[in-house]
């Protein structure tokens, strides 16, 4: 469980997939080379990207598989919620780069101690869950980001909300660096990438596969992740070894599938 002392910090692997589904396995998938190249870019150019899609198709993942690759030490993540205001965002940022004493009760007092310490050294700061915010906290960024003292890369993950919103404010959009976009995984990698991410699938049908991409899982990691949950507790309670059509079927009753 993620306590305070972690809040910040690049999750450990083990939580990259839903659900913490044990003997997962990172694939590489064109998005996720994508995503290192991408964020390899943005680090060295200190800019901002936004990297956005359908919730489930692997944007936090790929985010943190890419960081803690490229830069575990200087990345720092913030998880908002429900419409996080400039406010929340600065005590997000407080908490998460761990400044001591209490958070300044004035803002301008606030963002000044705030520039001055990401104008101490280089850091990424990474906005998971972008979708929730709005345009005033994007502009928060924005002001932080434009600050000729601050040495900082931003990096946005988040739903097609995040994508419109910061498209919408031309000052807002001209500053983002890199645009990505995740979708579900392609049909014919369906088969290959699936047999990879665990190992109950590597030995099943390719058609069965397919079937429960379509029938199911249509694309999604984290989709894919929770019928592999379930199937692995069908698996473990009726002693089978290989995934059957009937364990796909009583996965099915359990998630409101085919």
């Amino acid at each position: 469980m993620r306590t305070d002392l972690a809040y910040g910090r690049l999750p450990d692997e083990r939580e990259d997939h839903f659900l913490g589904l044990e003997a997962a396995h990172l694939v590489g998938t064109e998005a996720l080379l994508t995503t290192r190249d991408n964020i390899e870019a943005v680090i060295e150019a200190k800019a901002m990207m936004c990297a956005y899609g359908p919730a489930g198709y692997g944007k936090t993942m790929a985010v943190n598989s890419a960081l803690r690759a490229l830069a575990p030490d200087i990345t720092y993540r913030l998880e908002l919620r429900s419409g996080p205001t400039p406010r929340d965002i600065r005590h997000g940022l407080f908490k998460a780069l761990r400044l001591p004493g209490e958070p300044p009760k004035r803002p301008i007092e606030f963002d000044a101690l705030l520039k001055n310490v990401l104008a101490e050294q280089f850091r990424v700061l990474v906005c998971d869950e972008a979708q929730w915010m709005s345009r005033t906290g994007f502009e928060f960024w924005r002001h932080l980001w434009d600050d000729r003292h601050t040495d900082i890369a931003v990096v946005f993950a988040g739903g097609d909300s995040c994508y419109r919103v910061l498209r919408r404010e031309p000052m807002l959009a001209s500053r983002m660096y890199i645009w990505q976009e995740f979708d579900r995984i392609p049909k014919p990698e369906v088969g290959q990438v699936i047999a990879a991410f665990h190992p109950v699938w590597a030995t099943a049908e390719p058609g069965l596969i397919d079937a429960v991409d379509a029938e199911a899982a249509h694309g999604s990691f984290r989709n894919w992740a929770n019928i592999t949950h379930h199937l692995v507790a069908g698996m473990r309670k009726t002693g089978a070894d290989t995934v059957t059509e009937a364990l796909v079927h009583w996965v099915y009753s359990k998630i409101g599938g085919m």
